[in-house]
């Protein structure tokens, strides 16, 4: 299980469940869960989450980067189980409570055609998950010094209209699927609702200042990578227009 910790002393941990990423954010006894993973690995997240003497009251919150079923999968569980406040951008809100999927769209010809032939019907069909209410709804920024941490929810959407990031000490984000660790040397993800949109919110996540980017699929990407995936791909979307 990878750790990270920021100047101050305050603790990500990455639990991994195969190409699913959650994160434990760590501080004086208290933690943040970022992500839930898939409902059928629910008794994995168990584990590891006791594992780090998760219980009770101790899990404060839950952070849903947004709500696609490998995201939001385990929220009515986590709700149930630890009676965290669940925070997700208003524009996801809905998904959330009805168990639901945004749309996405590939972005490379590959995706693309496998996405608008069969993302609709597999998201709908297949990815359901437990419905749940949310807590608190987030728009642009959401600052989380009432729960204990020097950190905040930053609106990065692109690859759903409700995607947030959350900015550690201005050192550490963990950004959902803003961007992929995949492929070596890219963070550009498979699959957005508008990639112009995505592009845009890489640029608010290198103004934040942070170093480690932290996605939910792969390993860490650093400022640098991203700044130079940014570059290129501003330059693409900037052609064509």
């Amino acid at each position: 299980m990878k750790t990270w910790t920021t100047t101050n002393g305050l603790k990500i941990h990455r639990i991994s469940n195969g190409v699913y990423n959650c994160f434990l954010i760590s501080c004086r006894g208290k933690h943040l869960l970022v992500d839930t993973g898939r409902e059928n690995d629910w008794k994995k997240l168990r584990q590891k989450l006791d594992k780090l003497e998760v219980t009770g009251s101790l899990l404060t919150g839950l952070i849903l980067t947004h709500s696609h079923y490998d995201h939001a999968g385990n929220a009515a569980n986590i709700k149930k189980i630890f009676n965290a406040r669940i925070m997700i951008h208003k524009r996801e809100a809905d998904y959330l409570r009805s168990g639901e999927n945004p749309a996405i769209h590939g972005t490379t010809f590959f995706t693309g055609f496998i996405t608008e032939g069969l993302s609709h019907w597999y998201l709908t069909r297949f990815c359901g998950y437990k419905p749940v209410d949310c807590d608190i709804t987030v728009e642009d920024r959401y600052d989380l010094n009432d729960f204990g941490f020097n950190a905040y929810l930053l609106h990065t959407p692109g690859h759903t209209p409700g995607s947030i990031s959350v900015i550690i000490e201005n050192e550490i984000a963990i950004v959902g699927d803003a961007l992929f660790g995949v492929l070596q040397g890219s963070a550009w993800p498979p699959v957005a609702t508008d990639s112009g949109l995505m592009v845009e919110s890489w640029e608010r996540l290198l103004n934040t200042g942070c170093s480690i980017y932290l996605p939910a699929h792969g390993t860490e990407r650093s400022r640098e990578l991203l700044q130079r995936q940014y570059k290129k791909h501003k330059r693409i979307q900037d052609h064509q227009l």
